[in-house]
């Protein structure tokens, strides 16, 4: 039995385009980096971490056969992660700062099974028009910027505001597909 460790739509809506039977766990995992931590081991332990707390929240009797998979999702520009916005201020600047500029965006993703983990990373580089004050004010008046890291959504407006994307696509929104389907394959699911 296959598990997804998250709460995102985005995230169910990805891993369903594979064709696979999941179900959904709740998990509740911090998301601080620690003291000098790279951001790509950043977001390869917490994707790590939802998947081994979800996995912790099954029964014994159903840990068996089970697979949990996570993933984590992060901005990044030079050395400053861009996690999703406090507020509409705190969406503004992080906009700002991304405007005009390419950033990268790392998604991790594990799998967690009885007798081993595996977890693969998707790096893509986003740039992002010049955007003006009210091109970023009524984007964040949209309310879409919340939740998201580093404050947009590819696949929504926010895609107005990229220029330019190398990668992947699915990355970007929260679940590289190329990567998770690898990485079930491993475990012996048909994808």
């Amino acid at each position: 039995m296959l598990y997804l460790a998250s709460r995102s739509p985005r995230r169910r809506e990805l891993l369903g385009q594979l064709g696979v039977t999941f179900s959904i766990l709740d998990v509740d995992v911090a998301e601080v980096p620690f003291p000098e931590e790279l951001p790509v081991d950043y977001v390869r332990r917490v994707a790590r971490d939802k998947a081994q707390a979800g996995w912790e929240t099954l029964e014994r009797s159903a840990q068996v056969d089970a697979l949990v998979l996570a993933s984590d999702t992060e901005v990044v520009r030079g050395d400053r992660i861009f996690g999703k916005p406090k507020d509409a201020d705190d969406a503004v600047q992080m906009l700002q700062a991304l405007s005009g500029r390419t950033h990268e965006v790392i998604s991790a993703v594990c799998v967690v099974s009885a007798k081993r983990e595996h977890d693969d990373v998707c790096i893509s580089r986003v740039r992002f028009a010049e955007l003006s004050e009210a091109e970023i004010a009524a984007y964040v008046a949209t309310g879409e910027p919340f939740g998201k890291a580093g404050a947009y959504a590819i696949q929504g407006k926010g895609a107005t505001l990229i220029e330019y994307l190398e990668g992947s696509y699915s990355g970007v929104m929260g679940l590289p597909v190329f990567e998770t389907a690898k990485l079930l394959r491993t475990f012996a699911i048909a994808v």
